[in-house]
């Protein structure tokens, strides 16, 4: 709201007495002054308030998703989390967790991948080894012609090779409080990491009789058949695994597998 001042005009005093023609003079002079001044300041008021305006227009709020990480935490039950089964959003820290525009166009959008789940035709997994001694990098790649989506982190346990019942399983934590897009999207010849530490704590010695590490990309829409196993070298630790969501890169992956803190 414009505050106005109002000004008076002191007028001067006259010591001596003037004519009556002279006084009737002095009136018009001063009546025609008061008027041109009247309106300069009813025009200067207009001109303020065109200039300045009257109303502003209100900030919008935020509309922007947090997308990334969340979904499933292991089984083949979907969660419809953001990125797939699971793992959002992030993330995708999710968070990070996987992307949640809608970058790429047609067949090979976020959007197809929310609704086109990955088939592990499509798809290569790899295990590699991470900057400690106990971490290992899982690398899932689209190989495809269409983006698809995966579970937010793939369904991982580490067993005995010769167990038949998984009597020796072991499940790694993963990240709580996941939430966001329906699927973690994987565009055509992208990659999409997951991390796990097999021994976060650093002990020498673990649970006895692990020796392979079994991944299932995505846990809420392949069957068991589709897990891939990988050989863990004789004697490797494995106590209190963490297991972080998928990621667009190793770093980010990283800090995902940091941040589990419930059970897969």
């Amino acid at each position: 709201m414009t505050s106005t001042s109002s000004t008076s005009v002191r007028r001067p005093s006259f010591k001596r007495s003037l004519s009556t023609a002279a006084v009737l003079a002095l009136g018009a002079l001063a009546l025609t002054a008061c008027q041109g001044s009247g309106t300069a300041a009813a025009s200067g008021t207009s001109t303020s308030q065109a200039s300045t305006g009257t109303t502003a227009a209100p900030i919008a709020a935020p509309t922007g998703t947090s997308g990334s990480t969340g979904g499933s935490t292991g089984g083949s039950s979907s969660t419809g989390s953001t990125s797939g089964s699971s793992g959002g959003s992030s993330s995708s820290t999710g968070g990070s967790g996987g992307s949640t525009g809608g970058s790429g166009s047609g067949s090979n959008s976020d959007s197809y991948a929310w609704t086109h789940p990955c088939d592990a035709s499509q798809l290569s997994v790899h295990v590699i080894g991470g900057n400690t001694a106990s971490r290992r990098v899982i690398e899932v790649r689209n190989n495809g012609s269409h983006a698809c989506g995966l579970s937010y982190f793939p369904l991982v346990y580490l067993d005995n090779s010769a167990s038949a019942d998984q009597s020796h399983a072991v499940k790694p934590l993963v990240p709580s409080g996941l939430g966001g897009a329906p699927a973690y999207p994987v565009h055509v010849g992208e990659t999409a990491y997951a991390v796990i530490d097999l021994d976060p704590s650093g002990a020498t010695s673990g649970a006895p009789g692990v020796n392979e590490l079994n991944v299932l990309a995505d846990g809420n829409h392949m069957p068991d058949a589709d897990t891939v196993n990988f050989p863990l070298t004789g004697g490797t630790p494995v106590r209190a695994p963490k297991l972080g969501l998928y990621e667009d890169t190793v770093s980010a992956a990283v800090a995902s597998m940091t941040q589990a803190d419930t059970q897969s």
